[in-house]
């Protein structure tokens, strides 16, 4: 079994995600501090961030069809230079000094169409370039990449706004998308064609495949409970950590902690292969249940801290796995739709979780909706084990046949 960087194409495809990922992690911090600065008002953030989120979740599924229908290496070009443009028209904004809102809610609205369109072409990517032999391990490279960039991106953004303010950021985060399709221009990457059929047709079609998976769209509605959770944590968490746990130090702990939890995750990710990688990933997110159980208790900050790596260690483990098990149970020339579902799901129920958060604090006290996330956490994800296909579902014991279709290597 030969290691995916050893590949040619895989290895630029990694060199370019690597370099926009951190890119994109500057991001969060100089948006927010940009905004903030020019506005004073939070109301504006929210809009310029819904107005990124809101095209991201409605064209996620068109995205998918574009993907599989066109090859995924040019969707996910086109869409880097989309991000490319958006990013360097607002970091131009920034530097000018009189930034208007406007032109960043646009600019956040392009972005987030053209990650609607980058989304699901991350999977079908791999498994274009990558023997299914490989694929665990690539997609734990993939996944570690994206974790060490979430751990130094705050820090270099914090560094970059300090030194050049926020504007430089948005121009650094433009170029690492033009240098990263400059080297999908140059990955070949296999793409079955699929037979042209309506758009509508192409959607159901995807859907099809997913519901015909009960360990697929079983584990689906777990994920999409636990990033809901995740939200709520996220939301009422740094309260609960500031009045009762010991102050701010304590909520950065927590988020650092995690953070190395996930990249810890991705790395074993890499190294162990499980035999029924499903049942025991799913299993392994419930642990999400213990942080929002202590905090709803408002348990000892350490142990907090504790459960939190914990879960996030399980959570970053779980997501190289499950692109690879997806990649090895699904036909690739439905990939890209089948990502979007998937995503869809977990992001769509994130801002469900923001929301409701803040009404049942207030109404209940933050206790009561952590507890409440952390028993449907531990429903949701354990209870995947009662499903037949998550318990039976096992590596393929060859690779995966070549699809009837012909393969097309651009």
């Amino acid at each position: 079994m030969a290691h995916p960087l050893r590949d040619h194409s895989f290895r630029l495809l990694f060199l370019g995600r690597t370099i926009s990922a951190l890119g994109d992690a500057v991001v969060p911090a100089a948006l927010a501090l940009a905004v903030l600065r020019a506005t004073g008002s939070t109301s504006a953030l929210a809009v310029v961030l819904a107005a990124a989120v809101v095209p991201r979740l409605v064209l996620l599924p068109f995205g998918g069809v574009v993907a599989d229908r066109f090859d995924a290496r040019r969707v996910a070009l086109l869409a880097d230079l989309v991000r490319c443009a958006t990013q360097l028209a607002v970091g131009v904004e920034l530097l000018g000094g009189d930034p208007s809102l406007t032109t960043v809610v646009v600019a956040s609205a392009l972005g987030g169409t053209a990650s609607a369109f980058a989304i699901p072409t991350a999977s079908p990517l791999v498994a274009g370039t990558v023997e299914p032999a490989d694929r665990q391990r690539a997609n734990a490279l993939m996944g570690i990449t994206a974790n060490t960039s979430r751990l130094a991106g705050p820090a270099l953004a914090g560094a970059l706004i300090w030194a050049a303010g926020p504007g430089w950021a948005f121009i650094l985060d433009g170029a690492s998308f033009a240098l990263s399709a400059t080297l999908l221009a140059l990955v070949r990457v296999r793409h079955v064609p699929v037979p042209r059929r309506s758009v509508l047709a192409d959607l159901r079609h995807g859907f099809g495949e997913v519901r015909a998976r009960d360990w697929f769209w079983t584990s689906l509605l777990g994920h999409g409970v636990w990033n809901g959770a995740a939200a709520v944590l996220m939301t009422l968490g740094p309260a609960v950590a500031i009045e009762r746990l010991g102050g701010e130090t304590t909520w950065v702990l927590l988020l650092q902690a995690g953070a190395i939890g996930m990249l810890t995750g991705s790395l074993l990710a890499g190294r162990v292969r499980l035999h029924r990688p499903v049942l025991l990933a799913n299993l392994g997110l419930a642990c999400y249940a213990a942080p929002l159980f202590l905090l709803a208790v408002a348990a000892p900050a350490p142990a907090v801290i504790a459960a939190y790596a914990v879960a996030l260690t399980a959570l970053g483990y779980l997501n190289p796995v499950w692109e690879t098990v997806v990649q090895h149970h699904f036909p690739p020339e439905v990939l890209a739709r089948v990502t979007s579902y998937d995503w869809l799901v977990s992001l769509g129920a994130m801002p469900l979780g923001y929301a409701l958060a803040p009404l049942a604090a207030d109404a209940f006290g933050a206790p009561v909706p952590l507890a409440v996330a952390g028993l449907l956490v531990l429903a949701s994800c354990a209870g995947t084990a009662l499903v037949p296909g998550v318990r039976r579902l096992t590596w393929p014991a060859t690779p995966q046949p070549q699809p009837a279709e012909p393969t097309v290597v651009r």
